[in-house]
């Protein structure tokens, strides 16, 4: 399975998500390819430090090489590659739809998809399903850009925590 993560900078959220799902495919043996991604993005920047340190703080993550990432905009060959592109925001699907209408399906909020994707059927039935709905701010994974060490902390946690339940959802599973 081909995975998008998004988010607007490309320098926290979806990096964070990244690697935690990067993570949690290498410790079950799930076939993820994983790539990052923002809407808004200064080109090759690396993460924040308080990024870098969130990572740090959650124990299961710290055998990355965090310093390797660059920020890269979403493309079409993104958009094209991806089996599912997981967004952060309901402003993050919605760009998708506008600037990819074609590959418009393959976005959806994580938190919503988490909430909501049915617990049978494959992948893309999870995925038709959740991405019939209207994105919503209230799924939104609050942007910690600009706040403390704390805000960050408590982003890779909440972000943990929704790439845990979407690998228990997805393991195993394949398109079609």
């Amino acid at each position: 399975m081909n995975i998008v993560t998004l988010c607007t900078g490309n320098v926290a959220r979806s990096v964070m998500l990244g690697y935690m799902l990067t993570s949690l495919a290498e410790a079950n043996g799930e076939p993820w390819n994983i790539r990052t991604a923002g809407t808004h993005v200064v080109e090759g920047s690396a993460m924040s430090s308080r990024t870098r340190d969130a990572l740090l703080g959650i124990d299961e993550l710290t055998e990355h090489h965090f310093s390797a990432h660059r920020s890269h905009q979403l493309d079409e060959l993104d958009v094209s590659w991806a089996d599912v592109i997981l967004a952060s925001e309901a402003g993050h699907v919605n760009y998708v739809r506008v600037n990819f209408p074609a590959h418009g399906a393959r976005a959806v909020q994580l938190h919503q998809f988490v909430r909501h994707a049915p617990l049978e059927g494959p992948l893309e039935t999870q995925l038709a399903s959740v991405a019939s709905m209207d994105p919503s701010p209230e799924f939104d994974v609050v942007d910690p850009a600009g706040g403390d060490q704390a805000a960050y902390d408590a982003c890779a946690q909440q972000l943990w925590e929704l790439a845990q339940v979407f690998a228990l959802l997805v393991a195993g599973r394949a398109r079609g």
